[in-house]
């Protein structure tokens, strides 16, 4: 697999599309906004001058990566030569189903479509096409270019054929893929998320301030950072809508959003992307939210 069609140009499909190219894939970057199309590549020169900084790239690379990108406004035109389809759009079923089917009808019959979700059923996603033994999810972590994991998750239908060539396509990327079944949250944010959800519940019922909660977890437990400052990272958006996928798929209530958390959404205090969430965000600085402010 050489040619590499990357559908969403925002934080996830850029990095995917970066990582893909400074391999020497060829990468078609699909997406319905030009300016998130330009924006992509400006993130992807500012991430590869960061790296020349850090001397873990050359003027070179940079040039050939670059080169090795082309950008499409039309999926039906971005897949056609594919080999494999990431699909990275936003994390909402229908959106994803319909670009599915449209990528079944436009991309070459020996095409892999995987899908970058990190919680929507990979089963449901291939339903809606034509090759689901084809269908797969290729589940990357934020920022893509530096973290390892790939999380490669089977669908009912997937053969092992098309799992093999993603798990394969991954070392080849440097990543380390692991394997896991679809069910709902996979095993990433089956695990992460309940965690992010006590985190808000704990902060919601008065047990601790923003920064106590993060500091707990950082020193006692040895995170590289808080649940919360992760959750604002994620976008309290993503974090609530993949809660949703597990309460409703395994009708546990212990997997039900927090209160304060789906205020919070509703308010549009999302994180990092909104400016405010569990902490503040102004001028490169990040200062924690008053606790008053998440009280009932």
């Amino acid at each position: 697999m050489k040619n590499i069609t990357v559908i969403g140009a925002g934080t996830m499909g850029n990095g995917i599309a970066h990582v893909f190219a400074q391999k020497g894939f060829s990468v078609n970057l699909a997406d319905v906004s030009k300016d998130a199309l330009a924006k992509a590549i400006a993130i992807i020169e500012k991430n590869l001058d960061r790296m020349i900084a850090k001397q873990k790239a050359t003027g070179d690379e940079k040039r050939s990566t670059l080169a090795n990108i082309i950008t499409f406004t039309s999926v039906s035109e971005g897949v056609k030569n594919a080999d494999l389809v990431v699909e990275a759009a936003t994390e909402n079923e229908a959106v994803k189903l319909n670009i599915f089917r449209e990528m079944d009808k436009s991309a070459p019959p020996h095409a892999i479509l995987a899908s970058n979700t990190s919680s929507i059923s990979i089963t449901k996603i291939a339903a809606v096409t034509a090759r689901p033994e084809k269908v797969i999810g290729m589940h990357f972590m934020n920022p893509v270019p530096v973290m390892k994991l790939v999380e490669v998750i089977r669908g009912y239908a997937t053969s092992a054929d098309t799992a093999l060539a993603v798990i394969t396509l991954s070392k080849a990327l440097d990543k380390i893929p692991t394997e896991v079944n679809d069910y709902p949250g996979f095993i990433s944010n089956r695990i992460l998320m309940p965690m992010i959800n006590e985190a808000a519940y704990s902060l919601f019922e008065g047990v601790a301030g923003v920064e106590a909660i993060d500091t707990v977890m950082r020193l006692g437990m040895a995170h590289p950072m808080g649940p919360l400052q992760l959750a604002d990272f994620i976008g309290l958006d993503v974090c609530l809508s993949i809660l949703r996928v597990l309460h409703e798929g395994f009708g546990n209530p212990k997997y039900a959003p927090c209160p304060l958390l789906v205020n919070m959404v509703a308010a549009g205090h999302l994180g990092v992307k909104s400016g405010e969430g569990f902490y503040s965000y102004r001028a490169d600085s990040r200062t924690p939210v008053p606790s008053a402010r998440f009280r009932t």
